[in-house]
């Protein structure tokens, strides 16, 4: 329902206020603070249509009222007024060490949690399971490492227990044959190759390549490491999020589990900039008091990731939109030209 412009007023008011200070807001105050030239009785009888409406609700404690999730999205939607953040004052903050990925994410989710006060989540670019080369290392009988080399340089150990003993001369000849083969590849390609090329080599080469194809491919695939969260911490010290056992498991539970988080940020980065997610009205977020605000960024214009603040619902949202938008073009114009 369109909202008149008083009742406008008056939900900003009262959003901004209890923002600011956490307390629910009565009549009086918002007389004072709205700048409307309203009597109180008009102004309880607004507020009582915009708790009808579902936009504020009344704790049992108080005659003040304060805002619901519906309350908060039309405030973030339609009513807020963001804050003008300097770009270049940001970017002087953020370190971005040239060629080393790694570190820009890991520096902007450092980044977006000192700015915000709350915690800042990264989510990395999924890793392409292309390969640029392979060793094996002999451990003992049946026991070989994988060693597998991306084209960035970055390495992963797999270990592969295998049906037949091999010498370290067979293990050189096979290592050297997949990666003049099919270096630069990806292990799905190499997968496919293998099944009609394989007829070539004798059975039990064959049977090793493929194990580690199939160990190389899980261990691209793997995502544990494709998320950066920052100033966990942060969160200890907010109330509405700390205040009681069960919101304290619920938000480790979140930042240990990172499924729920990274489903989020996933969905996040099908969208083009800043997205709220509020919870209480988003299934996304776990916690009705926890708000995350997330904005996708680009790697030569193509989106391959989203970074973002996790915070309470009572959040200031005009200084963290800003802080999001500009981290995220940063990151994007960080990662492109490095």
């Amino acid at each position: 329902m369109q909202l008149d412009t008083r009742a406008q007023t008056l939900l900003k008011a009262l959003v901004e206020r209890y923002i600011a200070d956490g307390q629910p807001v009565g009549s009086r105050a918002l007389s004072k603070i709205s700048g409307l030239d309203l009597s109180p009785a008009t102004i309880r009888n607004i507020m009582a249509d915009l708790e009808e409406l579902g936009y504020v609700a009344s704790p049992h404690t108080s005659a003040g009222r304060i805002p619901t999730p519906r309350g908060y999205r039309i405030f973030v939607d339609t009513l807020l007024t963001v804050q003008h953040l300097d770009e270049h004052a940001v970017e002087g903050r953020l370190r971005l060490p040239a060629h080393q990925p790694q570190k820009m994410i890991a520096n902007a989710a450092q980044m977006l949690s000192s700015l915000s006060q709350f915690a800042g989540v990264v989510l990395s670019p999924r890793r392409e399971s292309v390969f640029q080369q392979i060793e094996f290392l002999r451990l003992s009988e049946k026991r070989i490492l994988l060693v597998i080399v991306d084209p960035r340089g970055d390495v992963q150990n797999r270990l592969l227990l295998t049906e037949s003993d091999y010498t370290p001369a067979q293990l050189v000849r096979s290592a050297n044959y997949i990666n003049q083969n099919y270096g630069g590849l990806s292990f799905d390609d190499v997968r496919a190759r293998l099944t009609t090329e394989l007829r070539q080599l004798r059975d039990d080469m064959g049977s090793l390549m493929q194990a580690a194809v199939e160990a190389g491919s899980e261990a691209m695939a793997d995502q544990s490491d494709d998320m950066v969260i920052s100033g966990e911490r942060n969160l200890l010290s907010v109330s509405d999020l700390s205040s009681n056992m069960t919101s304290l498991r619920q938000m480790f539970d979140m930042f240990e589990q990172k499924t729920g988080l990274m489903q989020l940020l996933d969905v996040s980065s099908k969208a083009t900039g800043v997205q709220i997610f509020i919870g209480g009205e988003s299934n996304l977020v776990p916690m009705d008091e926890m708000s995350v605000v997330t904005a996708p960024y680009e790697v030569n214009g193509k989106i391959v990731g989203t970074l973002g603040v996790i915070g309470p619902t009572r959040m200031a949202y005009e200084r963290v939109i800003p802080i999001v938008d500009i981290t995220a073009k940063l990151l994007s114009n960080a990662l492109s030209h490095s």
